[in-house]
């Protein structure tokens, strides 16, 4: 039954239904009747450039039958800013659209412009500190349903460049999220993020782990989480990402490797990302045997699923028995 056709709210509207290319297109998409006819009045009222109340509650309904619909999503906003409509409660309707609706990049992309919105001129003073606190607790409970979702970790990045929260603050929120799972590479790359983008993105004070006190720090934090989880690959990524970006020599970490891996003891490893850092070590310190006898033991020990790898990565060396089977 017809919702808007019915409705004398909508009694002004013609709607204007779709045209996907004349009464027998190709291939026409099977839309549902309500979806159709809302989509109809929204066309009417963005071809009339309606800016109204009503226009809020056709676009809450289109959401709520398909939230993927970015078109919908920038009307919304553009009705909103142009009605100086209380920002704050769509913030509130957007927490329980994003906790029902988690995948959606359009929920993100439009609170984004709200925040935004409302730290400018136009929403007069605003308690800034206050904003950011309630959206980074928001985005944890949204962790808390999905601690990898990368729309939202795009948002809090988002956050953190926003409103500058490259302090201990951020920093403490990352070993939360690695307290709950040290194998959430989201997480770490946050950690990074957190450590490293001011210097990256600003330019305008803070180096990173260039910082001896910051590498320092960040060395000790990552080898803490090895120590805890010796084959998880985020942690060990985590301190290579440290060597290459300070130009450090693997060296420096091979004492650290060599406590979980080494070809004294080949039947006690530990972990094969300590193997494959020891190899490239072996390799940095021209000892081309030791790399092979480590990359064979990958092969065919700690991680035969990848054997062709590092069998190629042996030939690179150019010992004896690089090809063999």
């Amino acid at each position: 039954m017809p919702k808007y056709a019915d409705d004398p709210t909508w009694a002004d509207i013609v709607p204007l239904p779709t045209d996907e290319g004349g009464p027998n297109p190709l291939a026409a998409i099977a839309y549902s009747d309500d979806y159709s006819e809302t989509m109809s009045y929204l066309r009417a009222v963005m071809a009339a450039k309606e800016h109204s109340p009503r226009v809020l509650d056709l676009t809450e309904d289109l959401i709520d039958m398909n939230p993927a619909h970015y078109t919908v999503w920038l009307y919304r906003a553009e009705t909103l800013f142009a009605l100086h409509s209380d920002l704050r409660a769509e913030l509130e309707w957007l927490n329980e659209t994003a906790l029902a609706h988690q995948k959606n990049y359009q929920i993100w992309h439009h609170r984004n412009l709200i925040v935004d919105r409302l730290c400018g001129e136009e929403q007069g003073v605003v308690d800034e500190e206050g904003l950011w606190k309630a959206e980074c607790e928001f985005v944890e409970q949204m962790f808390e349903r999905d601690a990898k979702n990368y729309h939202v970790w795009s948002y809090r990045q988002w956050l953190v460049r926003r409103f500058g929260l490259w302090g201990p603050v951020e920093l403490e929120f990352t070993e939360r999220m690695l307290a709950r799972d040290l194998r959430n590479n989201s997480a770490w790359n946050h950690r990074w993020f957190v450590v490293n983008g001011r210097a990256e993105m600003e330019g305008d004070g803070g180096l990173g782990v260039e910082d001896p006190e910051v590498r320092a720090r960040e060395v000790k934090f990552a080898m803490e989480a090895v120590a805890k989880t010796p084959q998880n690959q985020s942690p060990w990524n985590y301190l290579r990402g440290i060597v290459r970006k300070t130009g450090m020599s693997l060296g420096h970490l091979k004492g650290f490797a060599e406590q979980y891996a080494s070809l004294k003891e080949p039947d006690e490893v530990r972990s094969s990302f300590a193997l494959d850092l020891l190899a490239e070590v072996y390799v940095e310190e021209k000892k081309a045997k030791e790399a092979g006898e480590v990359l064979d033991l990958l092969a065919t020990r700690y991680d035969p699923i990848r054997k062709h790898y590092w069998q190629y990565r042996k030939g690179l060396l150019g010992v004896e028995g690089a090809a063999a089977a």
